[in-house]
């Protein structure tokens, strides 16, 4: 984050998780104090439980689990996490300006997690090894799937976009597997569209291994796939912000080059030429 920024209640709370290995039903309450950040700090452990669905002890062994004695311990935390008060550069200005300001501070958090060049260059490897190349984004995903897809295609040989729902995705899925293809790039996003997290399971069932970029390591995508790259959302504007993860996205694709770099830049030169002989830009 930028020096003399303040994070958000939701970024603060986000916090809490960072390096804390949780089960599915942990990451669900995770998930669940994350969204409702503002006002988590103040229910009880049974409302907490009845908001994330799920039981009232495991609320009680998800405390434990981030290192308090118990629900009471950490509902102080949280009450101290998103009661903060906010001061310095990010607190200046417009909500417009802030809105921005807070998107710095998400790529800010993207940069930090990149200090681990060596999970985003494996990945890139198993992404560029899968020939077909599904690139699943529904709804609001669907215009960060293309535009991965459109520059992916210029550096590998079957790209394939899964943009739309139904019964015909899986089909898809099931395609691309018989064609060869071993991974499948999924952008899963808020508000997590249910159609999308039957994909992961699909994709999964068909022997694909799940390559996820969502917006928090605790996102309902966590639980269906194989590697999680998480790039936060901007949420405060009427629609989300996707800034984080267009770059994350166009980060793995420098991977995907980088893993095999004779190819691309054959691949690279040879649509110049193509582009050049159909005249195809101005400059």
């Amino acid at each position: 984050m930028n020096e003399g920024a303040v994070a958000a209640p939701t970024e603060r709370v986000l916090d809490l998780f960072h390096g804390v290995r949780l089960t599915p039903t942990q990451r669900r309450i995770a998930h669940c104090l994350v969204q409702h950040a503002s006002a988590v700090a103040y229910l009880s452990a049974a409302e907490v439980a009845e908001l994330a669905g799920v039981s009232q002890p495991s609320v009680t062994r998800f405390a434990v689990a981030l290192g308090h004695d118990g629900y009471p311990a950490l509902r102080r935390r949280l009450r101290d996490l998103t009661t903060a008060t906010p001061g310095g550069p990010a607190d200046a200005g417009n909500e417009l300006q802030q809105a921005v300001r807070a998107e710095m501070g998400n790529l800010d958090r993207l940069a930090g997690q990149l200090a681990d060049r060596d999970r985003i260059a494996e990945t890139g490897r198993l992404l560029a090894a899968s020939r077909p190349l599904p690139v699943l984004g529904l709804r609001a995903a669907a215009p960060l799937a293309a535009y991965f897809a459109y520059f992916a295609a210029k550096v590998h040989p079957d790209v394939r976009v899964l943009d739309d729902g139904g019964s015909l995705l899986a089909d898809r899925l099931e395609q691309a597997a018989e064609a060869g293809a071993s991974a499948v790039l999924a952008f899963v996003l808020p508000r997590y569209p249910r159609e999308t997290l039957d994909a992961l399971r699909d994709a999964r069932a068909a022997g694909l291994t799940v390559v996820a970029i969502t917006d928090s390591p605790v996102s309902p995508a966590t639980e269906h796939s194989d590697v999680v790259l998480p790039a936060a959302v901007g949420a405060q504007l009427v629609f989300d912000l996707h800034t984080a993860p267009m770059t994350l996205a166009m980060v793995l694709l420098q991977a995907i080059c980088d893993a095999a770099p004779a190819d691309t830049q054959r691949r690279l030169e040879a649509f110049e030429a193509s582009a050049a002989r159909r005249q195809l830009f101005l400059g």
